[in-house]
């Protein structure tokens, strides 16, 4: 019996890891296809083309990685949630690595799915302002600019793992450095506040 459903997810799953391994210019979809264990046929008959793949691929994980990070801590705000946000980095390196693929091989500022991307941005923004409205974060600063901040550092050691390891002398993935670092952004979140 076929499950359209699981093979979509099958689908995005293989997509996932083929496009953080080679980035969007050199992953095949034949290769995405036989990770999947599906033919292209299906795969371009549920996402059109390697592109709508793609967009498919960075809106689920969006959406997942929202909705985690809403269901563990939903009465922080998005600066103190930074040590979440950065274990959910630890947990999920395939999607700081299709970030980077990405940041790598857009041109002429082109992203794909940026108007979505800009729309949730907005939305997080709107709640660092309303907290900074309510004296809860610190309104000297931008609301786009706190959130920049809490995307950096959250991400930087699993985006940038050489350097991180290089400044510290240790690496960025082992299970110490992670509890290491969440504490530290709990401690800097405080700047944040008022």
């Amino acid at each position: 019996m076929r499950d359209p459903e699981r093979t979509r997810r099958r689908i995005l799953d293989a997509a996932l890891k083929e496009f953080s391994a080679r980035g969007f210019a050199g992953a095949r979809v034949g290769g995405i296809a036989r990770r999947a264990k599906v033919n292209k046929r299906m795969l371009y008959h549920y996402f059109g083309d390697k592109e709508g793949l793609f967009r498919a691929v960075l809106r689920h994980k969006i959406s997942e990685r929202m909705s985690r990070a809403e269901a563990l801590a939903p009465q922080t705000d998005v600066v103190s949630s930074m040590p979440i946000w950065f274990q959910q980095n630890c947990q999920d390196t395939d999607w700081v690595r299709l970030l980077a693929w990405e940041s790598l091989q857009t041109t002429k500022d082109a992203v794909l799915d940026e108007q979505e991307r800009r729309r949730i941005s907005r939305q997080v923004a709107g709640r660092i302002r309303q907290k900074q409205a309510t004296g809860k974060l610190r309104n000297d600063v931008p609301a786009e600019f706190l959130q920049l901040a809490k995307v950096s550092l959250a991400m930087f050691p699993q985006a940038l793992p050489q350097l991180a390891r290089i400044i510290l002398g240790r690496s960025p993935h082992e299970a110490k450095f992670h509890r290491d670092y969440a504490r530290f952004l709990e401690t800097i979140s405080v700047g944040f506040r008022p």
